[in-house]
């Protein structure tokens, strides 16, 4: 057994966790050790997120999986997919996509993949590139699961599925400004009434060939551009320049999931699993049960109205930050755990997500967060705690 003075936080190493005795004071350095440390943190990531909400950011996402369904080829934050003669690749992901995804040519559509018990498989976007041919855009890690998921329910060789991820580069430019960055690079008309929310569009961008992609993960206006990985220096070097007028600026992991917060957007394997209904996620928006037959359709149908919900809390204490798995309690029982969490820096809070029962889901509803062995009073509120109508994207 020993005990180790590291920077003012102690720690206690046993081969029995139930032997651990720490000193009195432990909790308290612990927390003050990581609570300073984190307020470093913190500082760089403020810098980052207000010229997201005044100006613009870009951050490669080129480490997102890519799949192509048809006869396509799946791509670093994605995959494409494509068919033979017909439309076999559109059958197939209407029947494993919750959402309805066979629309137009160059419409983007948010869905999950179910399991058959209704649980969430995965969460991502299909762009529909042609009749025959759709590229799948998922998280970085999670391109091994959502493939694995998408090949295993292939009936036939009609329908092809190709991992594109390291075929292209992926720059994502968001922010009040993008548009006034992105478009003197461009012949492409990039107004709203030409190029809309939830959009994708073949354009060039300065010399270099992009699929545009007009999404957000941030709230703000912007686009993601697919670009062939050989060109990924010289189009972030355009963008850079174009943006430096603009306050342009690049972004990070740790940016980008506090503005993610305030928007209330889920990351899978944290706030939505396999085993969470989209219903109980929040996310019945994206569920079109009226579509015909996918998997997962039935076993919804069957679990009626959800008991639980995913919940917006804001905590009481804005410089008690959650991490992440602490206790959530209401009248000094414990009834969920926090899934995700962090602090907004537009709209000054600290922001928890955790499922509670239905009946305490209301926005006012008062409850308590475990934060380093002390209670911190918190709050249910109604999302998304930043731009509620959603206007900023489709500006």
């Amino acid at each position: 057994l020993s005990l180790i003075d590291s920077g003012g936080t102690w720690w206690r190493r046993t081969a029995s966790i139930r032997s651990i005795t720490p000193p009195s004071d432990v909790s308290i350095r612990l927390e003050r050790s990581s609570t300073e440390r984190r307020k470093r943190s913190l500082s760089r990531v403020r810098l980052t997120i207000r010229p997201v909400r005044r100006r613009t950011i870009a951050k490669t996402t080129t480490s997102m999986t890519k799949a192509a369904i048809g006869r396509m080829s799946e791509s670093q934050e994605g995959m494409d997919a494509s068919a033979g003669p017909g439309s076999g690749a559109a059958a197939f992901l209407e029947r494993l996509c919750a959402n309805s995804v066979a629309r137009r040519v160059g419409a983007v559509t948010y869905t999950q993949l179910l399991n058959p018990r209704g649980g969430v498989e995965c969460d991502l976007t299909v762009t529909r590139l042609a009749e025959d041919r759709f590229r799948l855009v998922t998280g970085t890690a999670f391109g091994n699961h959502d493939g694995a998921w998408i090949r295993q329910h292939l009936e036939d060789d009609t329908v092809v599925v190709e991992d594109v991820t390291s075929k292209y580069a992926c720059f994502a430019l968001w922010g009040p400004r993008a548009r006034e960055i992105l478009q003197p690079l461009s012949e492409s008309d990039l107004s709203h009434g030409a190029f809309g929310y939830m959009s994708a569009k073949e354009i060039n961008v300065g010399a270099v060939p992009c699929l545009a992609v007009r999404v957000t993960f941030v709230g703000e206006l912007g686009w993601e551009l697919y670009c062939p990985s050989e060109y990924a220096v010289g189009l972030w070097d355009s963008l850079m320049s174009a943006g430096q007028p603009h306050g342009l600026m690049p972004g990070g992991y740790r940016a980008i999931e506090s503005l993610r917060l305030e928007k209330g957007y889920r990351v899978w394997g944290s706030d939505v699993t396999t085993t969470d209904s989209p219903y109980e996620a929040g996310l019945g928006f994206a569920v079109k049960m009226n579509k015909g037959e996918f998997i997962g359709h039935d076993a919804l149908e069957r679990a009626g109205e959800p008991t639980r919900r995913l919940a917006c809390l804001v905590l009481d204490d804005p410089r008690s930050i959650v991490l992440g798995s602490e206790p959530v309690r209401f009248e000094g029982r414990a009834l969920g755990r926090v899934t995700s969490g962090g602090y907004g820096y537009s709209v000054e809070s600290s922001i928890a997500y955790a499922y509670l029962p239905v009946e305490l889901v209301e926005p006012g509803t008062k409850v308590s967060v475990g934060v380093f062995g002390r209670d911190v009073g918190a709050e249910v509120r109604a999302e998304p705690l930043f731009d509620p109508s959603n206007e900023k994207v489709r500006l």
